[in-house]
């Protein structure tokens, strides 16, 4: 197994021994499930739980045999390895439709429950508790900057991450994209924290920056969704969202998951920095525990959303605007477009426009703008006003109460009020249902979409 180069993931059966099949890995992920006399085999775990729950992790560089219902695993020296079989406790109906024609529409539904149950494995009678992650207020006081490093997805909530980390806790944030910050030979500090966020646990680029972070001494902290996972076992700490298995390829439910995660920590620091004091704490941790209900409100009005996302099925190029946090979600908005309906779409910072992109601006160019800063809303309506004077179609995603948005643009989604660190866990929603919709009436398959996977496991 020395010589092969790269990474892999191989079962390999021998002529010789029929009821026997091999596995080894190396960087790319494998979990093993048994059941009385059988056993499975794997990259993650949503695929063995109609089968089973029980599923081992077999390391780096470790080999397994797999007979029925009995696996023993070896290193390379050829020295069995004792190996704890682990119950996965997610609900196996997960895994199933229940009704919905789509994996994505059924996880748009479940992001209220995903971010509850994220919420609640921390949030105890009031209070941030983060002793079962074993991290201390003392260790977070430590903490002079930190590093968010992640792929896709989990970027954007990174991004979002450094603007409610800096504004609540006034703690210089980096946030990099894993495929970069491996390559550029980070500038670490005494008192570093890097924080990995990733749903699966496995994406390789992410788990090659958790490796360069441990080579250097800091500590690290991963925000993963799978148990066990490669990124969990060997972070210094890790927080698990409980987002449950997530099936469709573009992620919504981990992702609302691991904005919870994010908001947990940064109010955590504002409080052990004492950049605020307890009474905003507990308002602050008093409108987290509302966002579930606020999110299934905003779930609830899809009807409007979908007639106009049927007229958006031809076009070919869309523009997301926003400043700030609002940014931070054209960001997750886009990609979800781009990659379920395969329409070219991006995402700008809107002071940004007249730097090069409105020149690509015509007459029918849907420009979406999200505007639930209060501070930058008067700027990112004057940005889109000037799109909207070139020809462009506008959609805007806002707060209930804008209503002199009307006069602006042509089609608004209003989201319930929240303080506005946390309105990218609303402002998201329509832009996921926009994306489906219009990924359903270009009649695209939503869950698989075309080249991509649900766990990136390769550089």
């Amino acid at each position: 197994m020395v010589r092969i180069r790269g990474s892999y993931a191989l079962a390999i059966m021998f002529k010789d021994y029929p009821e026997e099949i091999y596995v080894a890995r190396k960087e790319s992920p494998m979990v093993i499930g048994v059941r009385d006399r059988e056993s499975f085999l794997a990259s993650d775990v949503p695929a063995l739980l109609k089968y089973t729950r029980n599923v081992y992790y077999i390391g780096n560089m470790e080999i397994g045999r797999l007979k029925a219902g009995e696996v023993t695993f070896y290193n390379l020296d050829g020295d069995e390895i004792n190996k704890e079989l682990v119950e996965v406790k997610w609900d196996t109906k997960a895994a199933e439709k229940e009704g919905y024609e789509h994996f994505m529409m059924k996880e748009i539904h479940e992001q209220p429950k995903a971010v509850a149950d994220t919420l609640n494995a921390a949030i105890v009678d009031g209070h941030i508790d983060f002793s079962e992650i074993n991290i201390s207020d003392e260790e977070m006081k430590k903490v002079e900057r930190i590093h968010i490093v992640a792929c896709g997805s989990a970027w954007h909530v990174g991004v979002v991450g450094r603007y409610v980390i800096e504004d609540l806790a006034r703690i210089p944030v980096e946030v990099d994209l894993a495929s970069e910050f491996r390559y550029r030979n980070p500038i670490f500090r005494d008192n570093d924290l890097v924080i990995l966020i990733s749903q699966s646990g496995e994406t390789a680029d992410t788990l090659a920056a958790l490796r360069t972070a441990k080579e250097h001494g800091v500590t690290t902290l991963a925000i993963v969704n799978v148990v066990g996972s490669s990124i969990a076992r060997e972070a210094d700490k890790v927080f698990y969202t409980l987002a449950g298995p997530e099936i469709s390829v573009a992620t919504t439910k981990a992702y609302s998951a691991q904005l919870a995660a994010i908001y947990m920590f940064a109010i955590q620091f504002a409080k052990v920095k004492k950049e605020i004091d307890d009474a905003k704490y507990s308002s602050l941790i008093e409108e987290l525990l509302m966002l579930p209900d606020k999110i299934k409100e905003t779930v609830s009005n899809q009807e409007e959303i979908q007639k106009f996302a049927a007229n958006q099925a031809t076009e070919q190029d869309i523009f997301f605007v926003g400043r700030g946090i609002d940014y931070a979600i054209c960001l997750e908005g886009s990609l979800k477009l781009k990659e379920i309906s395969y329409i070219h779409s991006e995402a700008y910072a809107a002071g940004e426009l007249k730097h090069g992109t409105i020149s690509l601006i015509e007459e029918g160019t849907l420009v979406i703008g999200v505007l639930t800063q209060e501070a930058l809303y008067e700027k990112t309506i004057s940005n889109m006003v000037e799109c909207k004077s070139r020809g462009a179609c506008l959609m805007t995603v806002t707060v209930f109460g804008n209503y002199g948005i009307e006069n602006t643009s042509d089609f608004v989604s209003y989201i319930p009020k929240t303080d506005t660190h946390f309105s990218a866990s609303l402002a998201v929603i329509p832009l996921q249902l926009l994306s489906y919709y219009v990924s359903v009436a270009r009649g695209l398959d939503v869950d698989k979409p075309r080249n991509l996977a649900k766990s990136v496991t390769v550089e």
